[in-house]
């Protein structure tokens, strides 16, 4: 069993060899979690922090404007903002929903959170990060030029944990992605409930009622025209239209715990090797091209009209990235974002 102090001469060492290399990749290079190997670092830039989540987020609107930061292991969303309208009043998802700082929580995963200093080629960083049972990382929300950095050590200290010991244990989920056949999915059932959809948000409901996979399910979708796959390539395309026309949309990315949603314009697109970028003042999209398994667009009818996305999947059918036009319950999707959509058939 490796210990505490082997980890830590064990990163310190990965460290010298690859001086740029980030902690979650680090520790995958180590064989353990992020939260595992932020721990050896607790009384050295690293406070560990009482599981009080609900209160500690409602605080973090104190900061001002910080960095809020969610990720997959193919796409990292980060968007600058102020954390408003906090709301934990329904049991199965908190939110915050802002123009900027936009969240769907699932709280039941949210296990540890620790307050973080550490220096950068940038200057000092200061963070609070949160993960969950597996040791992975759920959500992050680091201090910009803008945040108040006093309310930020109000916070820790207001919230530090009484247990500061540098070990860390965690558990692994029991994850099924496994797919009935097809033959024995009730599909003319499934078909007619897709058809009869009023929102967006009872999708995933359909999904567990007819007891199939999201990939599944737009395999078996009522036509072509609710769900086609398009080569990944179209997602560079479209980004780089709705950038070039000024079209606003919707942007989500999200790991079992948390979605976090971006709603505007993007500007600016670049790639860097694999990865795909927008790279606006306020907002950062990063997505691995290389780990795109499958893209469809999607269709689904709403008391508003058919609201068009594109679903973008890794190898194991989990989603990625979502993206849709700018709009809001009751109002009409975009044409212009619709025919961008038409455009990549």
């Amino acid at each position: 069993m490796t210990t505490t102090a082997d980890l830590k001469t064990q990163w310190n060492q990965l460290k010298k060899e690859q001086p740029h290399l980030r902690i979650r990749n680090a520790a995958e290079k180590l064989g353990v979690s992020e939260m595992e190997l932020l721990a050896t670092r607790i009384g050295n830039g690293v406070i560990r922090l009482r599981p009080e989540m609900k209160e500690i987020l409602t605080e973090i609107e104190s900061l001002g404007k910080v960095m809020a930061l969610t990720r997959n292991n193919e796409c990292v969303h980060e968007r600058k903002g102020v954390y408003l309208n906090g709301d934990f009043s329904n049991p199965h998802a908190g939110l915050f929903v802002g123009d900027d700082i936009d969240l769907r929580i699932f709280l039941g995963h949210w296990k540890k959170v620790f307050a973080v200093v550490e220096e950068n080629a940038r200057g000092i960083s200061k963070s609070i990060q949160f993960f969950g049972k597996d040791g992975e990382a759920i959500h992050k929300i680091f201090l910009t030029d803008d945040s108040n950095e006093q309310a930020y050590e109000t916070l820790v200290e207001k919230y530090k944990s009484t247990i500061q010991e540098t070990f860390e244990t965690i558990e692994a989920y029991n994850v099924n992605l496994d797919e009935k056949p097809d033959n024995e999915i009730d599909t003319a059932g499934f078909k007619q409930a897709w058809l009869n959809l009023k929102d967006t948000h009872d999708f995933f409901a359909m999904l567990r009622k007819f007891g199939v996979t999201r990939t599944q399910a737009l395999r078996l979708a009522p036509s072509t025209n609710h769900a086609q796959q398009i080569s990944k390539n179209d997602i560079v395309t479209m980004l780089e239209e709705v950038a070039k026309e000024k079209t606003p949309i919707m942007v989500f990315v999200g790991n079992k715990a948390n979605i976090q949603i971006h709603t505007g314009i993007i500007r600016k697109t670049m790639w860097h090797q694999d990865w795909f970028n927008i790279m606006d003042p306020d907002f950062n999209l990063h997505l691995d091209m290389s780990k795109i398994a499958q893209t469809w667009v999607v269709r689904k009818p709403t008391e508003d009209g058919i609201v068009t996305a594109i679903e973008v999947f890794n190898e194991m059918g989990e989603i990625i990235v979502q993206f849709f036009g700018k709009r809001k319950p009751g109002i009409p999707e975009l044409d212009i974002w619709r025919k961008t959509i038409e455009n990549l058939n």
